[in-house]
């Protein structure tokens, strides 16, 4: 033996209860993973005038208009190549302020997918944006709004 221990035996699987005897069907497969870098591709082509729509959900916490005011989230106007945590009047998390960078369409498209997961301690309760064409909508207005 080249390396000293021993090889555990392996369990056999046992049938599934109530088939039989027969093996369980497989597994139904993982969804693909979330791509952001498509995502923000896709904003190019997207509908501004779906996602527009599509931010009356952000509306409660956000305003959009330049110049308008902050809410219980900062005023998304420009938000596109802006500097994180940087807009004027907005107490921003410590996490967000500590994430850095300017707010890339890719960068976007990550937060609002997963507020939490792209930012973890982020003051957002927004639980994110699933459907990749909404989101892609969404960032077309998003970038329209200057």
């Amino acid at each position: 033996h080249e390396k000293p221990g021993y090889v555990l035996p392996t369990p056999e699987a046992a049938p599934a209860a109530g088939h039989g005897g027969e093996a369980s069907p497989p597994a139904e497969p993982a969804p693909p993973a979330f791509d952001a870098k498509a995502v923000a591709d896709a904003a190019a082509s997207g509908d501004a005038a779906a996602g527009q729509k599509i931010f009356s959900n952000c509306a409660a916490c956000h305003s959009i208009e330049p110049g308008g005011p902050n809410k219980v989230g900062p005023n998304l106007a420009g938000v596109v190549g802006r500097a994180k945590a940087s807009h004027a009047g907005f107490n921003y998390s410590d996490a967000m302020k500590g994430k850095g960078g300017d707010w890339t369409l890719v960068d976007l498209a990550g937060f609002i997918h997963n507020p939490k997961g792209f930012v973890p301690g982020t003051k957002m309760l927004f639980p994110g944006i699933a459907d990749p064409g909404d989101l892609s909508n969404l960032l077309a207005y998003l970038s329209s709004v200057k």
